[in-house]
């Protein structure tokens, strides 16, 4: 059995525990998910997007409790608590005000008289796996545009986040949303499984490992469900050229230490031309190891606590690995309880395993390359291929590096720039899906091709 409980990673202390869900329970939140289809698409778009925007000024109204909620439950810095928050509310808020035109009727050119239109209409009762590591953003980037498009969402949260999931539930249900249209459940793996597979559920949508992506898309493929998929990320980030190499590094360590380093698409893997290298390491590892680890809800802290001692111990693991098999240390390298230290890896091989694989934490891995093409070719020898960033002080060059790396997005010359009109999302092993943007309202909806004769 699951158990779902807030274990606050800064002090180890259980906060609280809830109940998991009976399958009698199941049952029941299908079957008014399924009711709940019925009223939902049936409103008029305008009035659904009313309340989906009123779950967005809820969001604003209560952000400080919100935010300390997941302080608790997985150790987030008080003020980027806050700063999710308010960007959950703006993406819902985007939704809402985009609501004519994701439900807009498409008309098409056609060879033969008459006409031809698309028109988009809801699927029904979509099942939302949700991770840890961004408890508001990654329910609101799922739940806004499906709400608005007239699907419900019955949305499983990470174990360690039943506290946030219940304050999300409660701002849709205060928001106006009939009953049905939202509901949260703490169910275990299996019952997850039954629920992809129930036949009420039209799509399912994974945020998470590779494991847990791979595990839902077998059983949603075995039972014809469409299923998106936002998985993980070694991003890589190219410094070919600068003329300030400080603003550079300052980059470069909020793209790795954003969320205490916890976000699939943080930067991982610093892809240094040969005559930057040995300065910008020497400055990456000063500012790195200088950003400051303390009490999640104070202010100036900038790393709290991985979100758990068990992802404390994984990390520290796989830095050992790598020293093991040659990797070197240049700074940090250890924990402290839940608390890991900033580390930057040199020396890091093919042969190893650090080479293929995602540090989720504090770790950057610095490569030294000697050109262009050799940059490029390291960028894309991942399985991964979810973000980048590239640095040049040379247009021409971004453009054409830009076009030549395997990823979702790539951001040149900035980095935590995502934003909700701009879509998200990967390839290879990063993921099927977009979320953000006018492409997450086309994940799952019935684009109906309507045919007249002239």
């Amino acid at each position: 059995m699951t158990e779902y409980a807030v274990v606050n990673p800064a002090t180890g202390e259980t906060v609280a525990r809830y109940d998991s869900f009976t399958d009698a329970q199941v049952e029941q939140t299908l079957r008014t998910a399924e009711e709940g289809f019925e009223t939902w698409r049936k409103l008029p778009v305008a009035e659904r997007a009313r309340m989906v925007r009123r779950a967005a000024e809820l969001h604003r109204e209560r952000r400080k409790e919100l935010a300390a909620i997941i302080v608790r439950e997985m150790g987030k810095p008080f003020a980027a608590a806050v700063g999710e928050v308010d960007f959950s509310a703006d993406i819902t808020e985007y939704y809402a005000n985009q609501a004519d035109v994701i439900t807009a009727d498409q008309p098409l050119t056609i060879l033969g008289e008459g006409t031809a239109v698309i028109r988009r209409s809801p699927l029904g009762v979509l099942f939302g796996i949700m991770p840890w590591n961004f408890p508001y953003y990654q329910v609101a980037r799922f739940a806004a545009p499906n709400l608005v498009l007239g699907n419900v969402i019955v949305l499983k949260h990470a174990s360690q986040c039943p506290e946030s999931a219940a304050a999300i539930e409660a701002i849709y249900r205060d928001a106006g949303l009939p009953e049905g249209a939202y509901v949260n459940v703490y169910v275990s793996a299996e019952q997850a499984a039954r629920i992809v597979a129930d036949r009420r559920v039209q799509g399912v949508s994974v945020t998470g490992s590779e494991r847990a992506g791979a595990a839902v898309a077998e059983v949603a493929g075995r039972h014809l469900k469409k299923v998106a998929l936002e998985l993980g990320g070694s991003d890589p980030f190219l410094l070919l050229g600068t003329d300030d190499l400080d603003a550079v590094v300052a980059a470069a360590t909020a793209a790795r230490l954003d969320n205490t380093g916890q976000s699939c698409n943080a930067a991982k893997r610093f892809i240094v031309m040969d005559g930057l290298y040995d300065e910008f390491l020497a400055k990456f590892a000063t500012v790195m190891a200088a950003s400051p680890l303390g009490d999640p809800m104070a202010r100036g802290t900038v790393l709290g606590p991985l979100s758990s001692l068990e992802a404390a111990t994984r990390l520290q693991g796989q830095v050992d690995r790598a020293v093991a098999q040659g990797a070197t240390v240049v700074t940090g390298g250890s924990r402290d309880g839940a608390y890991y230290q900033p580390t930057v890896l040199t020396g890091v091989t093919p042969e190893m395993e650090a080479y293929r694989e995602e540090f989720f934490g504090p770790v950057g891995v610095v490569y030294r390359v000697a050109d262009e093409d050799a940059a490029v070719t390291l960028a894309n020898d991942t399985g991964f291929g979810l973000g980048s960033y590239v640095f040049t002080n040379d247009p021409e060059q971004a453009a054409r590096v830009a076009d030549r790396i395997e990823a979702g997005m790539v951001y040149i010359n900035l980095v935590l720039a995502d934003s909700p009109e701009l879509p998200f999302g990967g390839i290879k092993r990063s993921g099927t899906a977009r979320e953000l943007g006018l492409l997450a309202a086309d994940e799952f909806v019935n684009k109906k091709l309507i045919r007249t004769a002239g």
